[in-house]
């Protein structure tokens, strides 16, 4: 098996595959924000009439005015009663540009808590950005975004709207980096020297794999010295010695995806009692398997299950599930079939999402009817203790580690929505884990205040406008629109993303849509080459 292929297949992260081979040259650059790519941010920017739902948890209200200056919410007003003409006394004075959202829907930007911006499937940062923006994400927590020296600089980019992408938050994983030498020895030693270099470098947080115990406790320590954030993939390879309890306890921020989680809770056994013949190499041996654990736990509401829970909101430990990025194990047929794919989703990445033994994630070989079976119940496992582990007081944020497994930018984040509904959290509960707890999340390493999360004045101008109410119905945020039927007893698409707001650049989310597409369109219409597999 040539060397390459090796690495990849044991990597133990879902999208890291990809990237971490990637080096900066081989990643396209981003095209410079040309005129017409949004607007402002203003002087003075008003929108009228609006109903605000804050991402605090707190009921939607309107009609409000929300006034921005430049980059900041500066004003939000109550400007009277449903049903009732508004007055015009006393509401804000005419704004450079003002936005009538009578009607309309108006929410925090959302943050991506898990994303990669490409990789060798998908290697546009721009068709990667705009999908984002289009569907509402202002945030994202690249883990990691690209190698690091490129991440850097788009996050770099970004701040400032040079181009045309959320904001970045850096996240990367122990020994890497431009300068770092990769062939020196893995010690306590070495793992503290390399998180202060990469501090050094400027990165915004660990991405962890699951370590032998002394190095990730030494990467943990260093990190939080150095006010770093936290966040891993506790992969099979690693987590018989390294379980999301374990890692906590060592001090882990955030814990990505369910690896650990039901390692944690292991009933009769303290590892996964693997069938003889499995070969963590073969990708349906490892994706099929994993869901075979959901019947091997402790119950819920059971002792076990419950100090479980207790403990990590006691900890303040947080969990970004990325449901959706494992959803089409349970239903192949539905995510292959999904109505963007012919519009909005590359080529290449298509020709990635198909069966291959040499793509990971691309595993299926042999899909069958009980594997569907066993993922289906793994999920309702799954997300009974994320909804009793959100119930108890802990924080879910929403990742969608999207790029694999029939997933596609931007649509995969408002499915992780639409499934944590599924798990039992409340419409107003998904949006706080998009908006709110997000930024908590990704501010609290820094000991920093949230500077965006929550529509309040003095937060920067992160903003989402839906002329179709979300809490009824989250499919009217993918850029796809939502099904219904008219008046006239046809049915019509309703929905997508009106604006998405950054920083008070007010970004036409269908347009953004459209340039994605046109992305998609061109490069269809490129000579085709001989398929290669995918490294």
């Amino acid at each position: 098996m040539p060397r390459q292929l090796r690495w990849l297949l044991v990597c133990s992260a879902v999208c890291a595959t990809a990237m971490l081979s990637l080096s900066a040259q081989q990643m396209s650059q981003t095209p410079a924000r040309q005129a017409g790519e949004g607007e402002g941010p203003f002087e003075r920017l008003v929108i009228r009439g609006v109903t605000v739902i804050d991402g605090t948890g707190a009921p939607p209200r309107g009609p409000m005015d929300v006034v921005v200056q430049n980059n900041r919410i500066a004003e939000v007003s109550s400007v009277g009663f449903p049903g009732v003409p508004i007055s015009e006394r006393g509401r804000p004075q005419k704004g450079a540009r003002e936005i009538d959202g009578a009607g309309w829907y108006l929410m925090p930007g959302f943050v991506d808590a898990h994303v990669h911006c490409g990789g060798g499937q998908a290697r546009d940062p721009e068709y990667v950005y705009k999908l984002w923006l289009a569907h509402g994400v202002t945030t994202v927590r690249g883990v990691p975004c690209g190698s690091m020296d490129w991440d850097l600089n788009q996050r770099d980019l970004s701040a400032k709207n040079q181009i045309v992408a959320p904001r970045i938050f850096s996240y990367h994983r122990p020994f890497s980096g431009e300068g770092w030498d990769r062939s020196r020895p893995q010690t306590p030693d070495t793992a503290r020297e390399w998180v202060r270099f990469a501090a050094k470098k400027g990165i915004d947080g660990l991405k962890l794999g699951a370590y032998d115990p002394e190095i990730m406790a030494a990467l943990l320590d260093e990190a939080k010295k150095l006010n770093l954030g936290s966040t891993a993939h506790l992969d099979q390879m690693g987590v018989a010695r390294m379980n999301a309890r374990d890692a906590s306890r060592l001090g882990l921020g955030t814990l990505t995806h369910y690896y650990g989680l039901f390692e944690s809770l292991l009933k009769d056994h303290v590892i996964q009692p693997f069938p003889v013949n499995q070969n963590y190499n073969d990708e349906q041996h490892r994706f099929g398997q994993v869901a075979r654990l959901h019947d091997k736990i402790h119950p819920r509401g059971s002792e076990p299950w419950n100090a479980l829970i207790k403990e990590w909101v006691d900890r303040q430990f947080v969990i970004d599930p990325t449901m959706t990025i494992y959803s089409a194990g349970r239903d192949v047929m539905r995510m292959r079939e999904a109505e963007w794919h012919d519009k909005y989703t590359l080529p290449s990445l298509w020709e990635f999402y198909q069966p291959n033994r040499n793509a990971h994630g691309s595993y299926w070989f042999y899909w069958t009817t009980e594997d569907e079976i066993q993922w289906k119940r793994f999920y309702q496992v799954w997300m009974s203790f994320l909804n009793d582990f959100k119930n108890a007081g802990g924080r879910v944020t929403t990742g969608s580690d999207s790029g694999f497994i029939y997933q596609t930018y931007g649509f995969g984040y408002i499915l992780e929505l639409e499934m944590l509904q599924e798990a039992g959290f409340h419409p107003l509960e998904v949006l706080r884990s998009a908006t709110l707890n997000g930024a908590q999340t990704l501010h609290e390493p820094k000991g920093t205040p949230i500077d965006f999360g929550i529509i309040r004045p003095g937060l920067r101008a992160d903003m989402v406008l839906a002329d179709q109410n979300p809490l009824e119905n989250f499919k009217v945020l993918y850029a796809t629109g939502a099904v219904k039927l008219d008046e006239q007893n046809r049915p019509s698409r309703v929905g997508g993303i009106k604006y998405t707001i950054k920083d008070g650049i007010v970004y036409d989310a269908k347009k953004l849509a459209a340039d994605a597409a046109a992305i998609v369109d061109r490069a269809k219409r490129r000579p085709a080459t001989s398929p290669q597999p995918q490294r």
